[in-house]
């Protein structure tokens, strides 16, 4: 087979991942980010074993995730509205495990922290900024071929593959299917905390790692970040223009913050409360949006789609970015087997959408169930009682 020309849409984790895996097999590709700059914002990120990790280390990059992640973080406390403690995996952790008990858990790792990893690992001339997508054509010189129309009139002509890693609104996806994400009846607002450890009570009652509070209609999570920040979400289900239309002027942090929690949360434990009051240093207001439980499209040789592009989830399961990087190794193989002459490059497409779709409807459909669980008047116990039912003592 001759040499393909193949473009990555969108630098994130997933799309790193993919490029990484080619680039580890000698295969040529470009990723075309519609940022000026490699962009490292972001939470914290658990990997899984059988997904995220595996995927890292096709990658040939698992050292580097030993170096860097936090296998400690993978600690949960589950509270109840009321203040009271349901379940905290703080008490219950042990420092003298080895290393392949530490990650045989779900290590939190910065998603900035993961993105460096990635970019770095890679040959510099591999992603070309400030190219937005403004759409993906069928060449106008070769049939089986694609050319890429950028937002500032460039283009770029006759790629064999076009992967879409293009996010939540990706243009590629718009060439496969009509189909646009939905609200998914979530909002919520981001307060962080740039240094906990200025804060001893803050930093006693989150833990080690993530602290979550579920109720009807509500939900309060915080999540440790291994530059000392501390990141909570106030969630509410809410009409889709709640972020619009709610009156509260989100540019006035401070009084922004104060105004969240009278009228949204005035009823919970004073602790939680407290928890979204002392982050100070910023805030940010966003919908949730997801596409359908199911979601597929009717194959198209040349052209495929992965991470949110192809199934983008609310973060109520914990599994966005497994199912993502999980792509990359699966779809990672496949080209990889098609360029040392296994297979012909769309069936490799095909054995990659035909191994993907059902998994990421069932992740999809665990999401969508942990959503219904987490926003019920009992989410708290629920979730608490799941986690004591699958808790191996040691």
């Amino acid at each position: 087979m001759p040499p393909l020309k193949i473009a990555i849409i969108g630098a994130g984790p997933v799309s790193l991942t993919l490029a990484n895996i080619f680039q580890n097999n000698d295969i040529s590709f470009t990723i075309y980010e519609a940022a000026d700059n490699f962009r490292t914002s972001g939470g914290t990120l658990d990997l899984h074993p059988e997904s995220g990790q595996l995927a890292l280390k096709e990658a040939g990059l698992w050292d580097a995730f030993v170096k860097h992640s936090r296998p400690e973080a993978d600690c949960a406390k589950i509270v109840n509205f009321e203040g009271e403690v349901l379940w905290d995996e703080n008490l219950c952790k042990k420092n003298d495990v080895s290393e392949e008990e530490k990650f045989a858990g779900r290590p939190e790792i910065d998603r900035k922290v993961l993105l460096e990893i990635l970019y770095k690992n890679l040959r510099s001339d591999a992603i070309t900024f400030g190219k937005r997508l403004d759409c993906v054509v069928s060449s106008s010189i070769y049939d089986t071929k694609y050319d890429l129309h950028f937002a500032d009139s460039s283009r770029e002509a006759g790629f064999d593959l076009v992967v879409g890693a293009d996010g939540a609104w990706s243009k590629v996806r718009m060439l496969l299917s009509d189909i646009k994400p939905q609200y998914s009846g979530i909002s919520m607002v981001e307060v962080n905390c740039s240094d906990i450890h200025a804060n001893l009570w803050l930093l006693e009652f989150v833990g080690a790692g993530s602290m979550f509070s579920f109720g009807e209609a509500r939900a309060v999570f915080a999540q440790r970040q291994g530059d000392g920040g501390l990141r909570v979400y106030a969630a509410l289900r809410v009409p889709g223009d709640f972020v619009e239309t709610c009156g509260i002027d989100w540019e006035d942090k401070d009084v922004a913050r104060e105004e969240l929690v009278e009228r949204y949360f005035h009823d919970i434990h004073d602790d939680l409360k407290r928890v979204t009051l002392d982050c100070k240093d910023e805030l940010m207001p966003r919908a949730l949006w997801e596409l359908p439980v199911g979601f597929t499209w009717a194959h198209r040789s040349g052209v495929t789609l992965i991470g949110d592009a192809a199934h983008l989830m609310t973060p109520f399961a914990g599994v966005g970015v497994n199912v993502g990087m999980t792509d990359a190794l699966v779809l990672g193989r496949e080209i990889v087997a098609a360029v040392r002459g296994a297979k012909e490059l769309d069936d490799a497409i095909k054995e990659y959408e035909k191994e993907m779709f059902p998994r990421a409807e069932e992740n999809a459909k665990e999401t969508a169930e942990g959503k219904e669980c987490h926003f019920s008047k009992d989410g708290a116990k629920i979730v608490a009682d799941m986690m004591r039912e699958h808790h191996v003592p040691g």
